[in-house]
């Protein structure tokens, strides 16, 4: 589904990403967990060209992209086959909810309007938001503002779902309400990379973890291998930071 080969971002001099290789499968949910700073936004960023790698390949779907080999069209194509989730929502504040799941459906994807608006209330009602549907985003809570996103993302039936730290702008009372509509999905299979600092849920939805440091893979494995008995020592310690959490 997803295969990265030697992929770096550098940013002038600095190397943010030294060289990543991962292999992501259909329907598989991999976290990628680590301290800030790692280069964990700039990966998912790169994976669907909001920023071009400064080298190495990714394939998603058999569409395999380079720096060398893009074209504006190879682009478009490639970025379809994504959906990026931001930690701030990005939803369009002078369009109503439903206007902002049926809006790339139009315009995107090629839908007639009465067909998207039919697909998005079918998904806002899947999310919890039918009756919302023509408010603006605004009148929303956080959490609903980010499951309108996550909305938004389904609707175009990415290949790849990506998340950037989903949680982090929202008050703790709403981060359970987004995490669970997450959850639902692994549940439905879909394909899913997500950034976060919630270890319980990257141990509970995972199929694989990914600790990220300094631009480094430095450990993977199945959630029990790395919370439970990781190999290496910069992962052990950061692992060991949240063990007095409640619950972990």
């Amino acid at each position: 589904m997803l295969q990265i080969s030697n992929l770096t971002k550098k940013f002038g001099s600095v190397s943010v990403l030294k060289g990543i290789d991962l292999n992501v499968n259909k329907g598989e949910v991999v976290s990628i967990i680590g301290p800030s700073g790692t280069g964990k936004s700039t990966l998912l960023r790169c994976i669907n060209y909001l920023e071009e790698p400064t080298s190495g390949s990714i394939t998603i779907d058999n569409l395999c992209i380079t720096p060398e080999n893009q074209t504006k069209k190879k682009l478009y194509e490639f970025r379809r086959k994504t959906a990026m989730i931001f930690q701030d929502h990005s939803l369009f504040e002078n369009k109503t909810v439903l206007e902002n799941i049926t809006l790339p459906l139009t315009v995107a994807c090629g839908f007639s309007k009465s067909d998207a608006k039919e697909k998005a209330m079918a998904i806002l009602k899947s999310i919890g938001l039918e009756k919302e549907c023509n408010q603006y985003p605004c009148t929303l809570s956080g959490g609903q503002q980010q499951r309108v996103g996550i909305g938004r993302a389904i609707a175009i039936e990415p290949k790849v779902m990506l998340f950037d730290e989903p949680t982090s702008a929202l008050d703790p009372s709403l981060i359970n309400e987004v995490l669970e509509l997450i959850r639902s999905l692994a549940e439905r299979h879909f394909t899913m990379i997500i950034v976060t600092h919630e270890m319980n849920f990257a141990r509970q939805v995972s199929d694989k973890v990914i600790f990220l440091n300094h631009g480094v893979i430095v450990e993977s494995g199945t959630p029990e291998q790395i919370f439970l008995n990781p190999q290496c020592e910069e992962t052990r310690m950061f692992i060991n930071s949240f063990l007095r959490r409640k619950n972990f």
